[in-house]
């Protein structure tokens, strides 16, 4: 009897000290919070747990391999040691790049806010075994139709630089596929028409890089060589001023289910730093506007093919050479070949595009230039597809600009040795096709080619005694033009 009482007190004990412990937890468990899919803004989205915020993650994976390329895939071989075709160049240039995106958007009373983050992270040839280099593409905030941050130019279309072709030096017209800081505001007028007014940062797309962006040909100084000349980098001493007053843009485009056209307009503050640019007493030339307008179309629906498309848009500037050579491309191009001439050594075409020119004491004569550029690109079936693209741009310094030119040259090359007669005028023509194909959705192996020929305005022979640089021994060259074929295959995974 003892132990069936020492029992059922044990018991009572047990179940009073479990009830006692069941009465601190709570009496429901939180429901789980799981990710839910936002419909609003399209596939991919989902909403921020605990928010109404709607995000969505994407980027790409992409290899490449170039041949006759410069210094990084699809790239002309016009320039530095691919432009002197010698044993320093790579033959054959491998990129590997991985892509990051983020896209966020709220719905608000003032309409969506949205931010967007675009980052890459590339390893091309010449880069340290586990280095490489990151690059930030877009960072932008927008919110009821302004645009704060990097994004891309609302000068550019929509296609940029790559109306059908993978290569992103495709000259002829604007390229700001990496973003543009800018502060820009857009209307939209319904049925599909839009304008946008932008004030934009000209310290990296606009103003020319690997030279200043005007150029100073008095006082033939140490870096005023020949080299530095036939190198295609002018007189290789930079004479551009910070920044004053941002680009000033504009912009008018109809977006329908035919096609879109779209005119814009810029307009781009010259700047020299000083006639001496390490001495401010000797003063500067008076500060010049510039100008850039471009006309943009594209059809679609064409009778070829469904999704056939052409791209199309052609540019002018007056003293803001990048809205023509723009992009990721030089603004400085030098290129050896065969010559025909006895007692030269090569042949040398180059050119330098810049805003402008001016001598000591004088002021900025702007430098002018127009482009065209375009693409076909047909489906032959949904899997593969080809693209016919081309390009022509030109440029004129205009007389009294290309007299200071040809004179700082003549200086440099051998002064009255020398025997050429031209201008510092020239021309380059792009041809090229590219042939993809997606045998998986979002998987696109593309193969390219693309000819590229610099029409140079000099002609005869530099002076004795010139050298041009790099391996490039000292003796007379021939002015010539020249052309180049260069070869890219990608293959990229979009997620």
């Amino acid at each position: 009897m003892n132990f069936v009482k020492g029992l059922m007190l044990g018991s009572t004990a047990v179940l009073m000290a479990t009830s006692a412990q069941a009465a601190d937890l709570p009496l429901k468990a939180k429901a789980v919070e799981y990710v839910k899919v936002c419909s609003l803004y399209g596939a991919g989205f989902y909403y921020v747990p605990g928010t109404d915020t709607c995000i969505k993650l994407g980027g790409y994976i992409r290899a490449e391999y170039a041949t006759n390329a410069s210094g990084m895939t699809e790239t002309p071989a016009w320039n530095g040691n691919a432009g002197q075709q010698n044993r320093l160049a790579n033959q054959t240039i491998y990129r590997s790049r991985a892509d990051v995106n983020i896209d966020t958007r709220t719905a608000t009373e003032y309409g969506v806010v949205r931010t967007y983050f675009d980052s890459v992270f590339t390893w091309t040839s010449g880069d340290a075994v586990a280095g490489g280099s990151l690059g930030v593409y877009f960072a932008f905030v927008q919110f009821a139709g302004f645009t704060f941050g990097k994004a891309v130019s609302q000068f550019s279309t929509p296609w940029n630089g790559s109306p059908g072709n993978i290569t992103s030096n495709l000259l002829g017209g604007d390229d700001t596929s990496t973003g543009v800081n800018q502060v820009s505001y857009t209307a939209e007028f319904g049925n599909g028409v839009s304008g946008s007014i932008s004030l934009e940062d000209q310290s990296s797309y606009r103003q020319a890089q690997g030279v200043s962006n005007v150029f100073n040909v008095a006082g033939l100084g140490a870096t005023n060589t020949a080299a530095t000349w036939l190198s295609g980098a002018g007189v290789g001493t930079s004479y551009t001023a910070g920044t004053q007053i941002p680009d000033i843009v504009g912009k008018i485009r109809v977006d329908q289910a035919w096609g879109l056209f779209q005119v814009s307009a810029a307009a781009h503050q010259i700047r020299a730093s000083y006639y001496n640019p390490s001495l401010e007493t000797t003063g500067h030339p008076d500060d010049k506007w510039g100008y850039a307008v471009l006309a943009a179309l594209s059809i679609k629906n064409l009778p070829t093919g469904p999704g056939d498309t052409i791209n199309f848009d052609a540019t002018y500037a007056d003293g803001a050479i990048r809205y023509v050579i723009g992009g990721t491309s030089p603004n400085n191009f030098s290129m050896f070949g065969n010559n025909s001439i006895p007692g030269t050594y090569q042949s040398i075409a180059f050119g330098s595009a810049v805003d402008g020119v001016f001598t000591t004491g004088g002021g900025i004569e702007t430098t002018k230039a127009w482009g065209i550029r375009g693409a076909f690109n047909h489906n032959w079936t949904p899997q593969w597809a080809t693209s016919l693209f081309g390009a022509y741009t030109s440029v004129d310094f205009g007389s009294t600009g290309g007299a200071l030119y040809t004179a700082g040259l003549r200086a440099a090359v051998g002064g009255a040795a020398s025997n050429f007669t031209g201008t510092p005028n020239f021309n380059i023509a792009q041809i090229g096709t590219r042939t993809s194909w997606t045998p998986v959705k979002n998987l696109t192996f593309s193969g390219e080619v693309l000819y590229t020929r610099i029409d140079q305005n000099y002609e005869g022979v530099t002076g004795p005694a010139v050298n041009p640089g790099s391996t490039k021994p000292v003796a007379r060259y021939q002015f010539k033009d020249q052309d180049t074929w260069t070869g890219a295959v990608r293959v990229q995974r979009t997620f």
